[in-house]
Order: structure tokens, then C-alpha cells, then sequence
């Protein structure tokens, strides 16, 4: 008897991210609740965000981004979170309490953690900016003083620390910007794990649909109505002398970026893109 090997072709060239290092656990209940999926639209139901909608029901998982507590903790799982590319480590604290934070490239079960300005220059330790040796790779970093970390929390990015002035510590940004942050901001030391994430091929539509990812349809296949592209008879080109938003405004390039915001004085070096 031969056997046949039926082949997938919308999976011929899929390519997913290994579970080995995960524990296959329920979240902690008493961090998560229910996420109520939008779908892109919002409080009168019209679909202002394109190209959202479906996928699978989620947990939204409750984050420590501020990092402040200063009780020692120890690495009791690492897990996987459905809202984000990065993944979680769940700490047991030394006064009984838990709570996750994003996990480090080399995180391990049983590692200690500790957070503020006298904890060692360890992997996953959360302390001020301005204690961090020259040079270190950090995540996590608060762009606001108390705010919470804003800055390198998806999966494999980093930022590092350049030089310290004053009041201030010069950093180089994922996107290659240099700016300048308070030295009191904190930050955690380490790379974001999960960094294969960025070779992961998702191999067909359908699973961008789990993802609660939409097809988009193209602007000059629409109508004159719903597009700057569309209209014409058949084939046709856009019609313009550059390509522009189906609002109207310039696409491919343009600055977005406020020209007078307030903290552009911190940025020394413009981001590439």
C-alpha cells in the first residue's frame, strides 16, 4: 500500500514559533478580564479603523510596565499572551503577591527579579535610568516620569544607553532615534524575548483572520466616492501626481509627527523612516 502525502498549498511555506519553553497554564484570574472586541469602530458602530475585525475571543493579560514595587520576586512561568508578540513571565512575590511582566530574551524559571535603584545589573531588573551602566541594552522604558514603560516592549527590540548628562540620559531608540530621557524614568535591563518572532510566515489568509486581521481593498478598485484612487474605466492608473490617503492627505513619506510638539527638544536625532 503506497502512501499519499497530501500537500497544503496555502501552507507550503508557513513557519511557527516553537511552545517548548512555555507552561502550558490557565492565566491568573485575578489578572485578567474579558477584552471586548471593536472590530475598528467606534462608540456609534462606523468602522473607522480598516482592516480590523474577527479573530478569536482574548484575554487581556494585566502588565506591570511601571516596575516600582521594589519587592524581590522569582520567575514561576513563562506564558504565552494573545495581545501581544512578546511574551509574559509570571513573578511570585517574596509578600505573597503575583503579577506579570514582559519576559526577557534569556528568562528562566526560578531566576530572581528585583526592581529600583540598589538592584543588581541583572537580566529583568527594573531600576532608573541613570544608575544603568553606559552601554547596557534595556526595555521597557518610561518616556514619562511614573507614567509606566512606553518605549521597546515588542518582541526582540532593545534600546541603549549612550552617554548621561545633567539630568538626563541620551538613548538610541529601536527606530535608531536618539533622544533624551529623565534620568529618574525606569527601565528594565535585557532584550525582549520571543525575538524569532519577527521570521514567523503566517502561510494563509485564514490565519491573519484568527489574528483578527481583515483584507484590504486596494483604492483604485474603488469608486470615485470612497477614494482619491478610484474611478476610471478599467485598468487605470491613480490619476495624480503622487498617491494620496483615502482622506485626502499625502501618503508614502510625509512627516506625521507634530512640527512644534513640546518634546521635540529632546530628540537629537531624527528616526531613518
Amino acid at each position: 500500500m503506497v502512501n499519499r502525502i497530501i500537500y497544503n498549498l496555502g501552507t507550503n511555506y508557513k513557519t511557527i514559533l516553537h511552545f517548548n519553553a512555555l507552561f502550558n497554564v490557565t492565566s491568573q484570574k485575578a489578572l485578567t478580564f474579558g477584552k471586548t472586541s471593536l472590530g475598528g469602530r467606534n462608540n456609534r458602530g462606523v468602522s473607522t479603523v480598516k482592516g480590523r475585525g474577527g479573530g478569536h475571543k482574548r484575554k487581556y493579560r494585566i502588565l506591570d510596565f511601571h516596575r516600582r514595587d521594589g519587592v524581590p520576586a522569582r520567575v514561576f512561568s513563562i506564558e504565552y499572551d494573545p495581545n501581544r508578540n512578546a511574551k509574559i513571565a509570571l513573578l511570585y512575590r517574596e509578600d505573597g503577591f503575583k503579577k506579570y511582566i514582559l519576559s526577557p530574551r534569556i528568562f528562566k524559571v526560578g531566576m530572581k527579579v528585583n526592581e529600583g535603584s540598589k538592584a543588581l545589573f541583572d537580566v529583568g531588573n527594573a531600576m532608573p535610568l541613570g544608575v544603568i551602566p553606559l552601554g547596557s541594552i534595556v526595555h521597557n522604558i518610561e518616556l514619562t516620569l511614573g507614567k509606566g514603560g512606553q518605549i521597546a516592549r515588542a518582541s526582540g527590540t532593545f534600546a541603549q544607553i549612550l552617554a548621561k548628562e545633567s539630568n538626563f540620559v541620551t538613548i538610541r531608540l529601536p527606530s535608531a532615534e536618539v533622544r533624551l530621557i529623565d534620568k529618574r524614568c525606569y527601565a528594565t535591563l535585557g532584550q525582549v524575548g520571543n525575538v524569532d518572532y519577527v521570521n514567523m510566515k503566517l502561510g494563509k489568509a485564514g490565519r491573519s483572520r484568527w489574528l483578527g486581521k481583515k483584507s484590504k481593498v486596494r483604492g483604485v478598485v474603488k469608486n470615485p466616492v470612497d477614494h482619491p484612487h478610484g474611478g476610471g474605466e478599467g485598468r487605470s492608473p491613480i490619476g495624480l501626481v503622487k498617491p494620496l490617503t483615502p482622506w485626502g492627505k499625502p501618503a508614502l513619506g510625509r512627516k506625521t509627527r507634530k512640527a512644534m510638539k513640546a518634546s521635540g527638544k529632546y530628540i537629537l536625532r531624527r528616526r531613518s523612516s
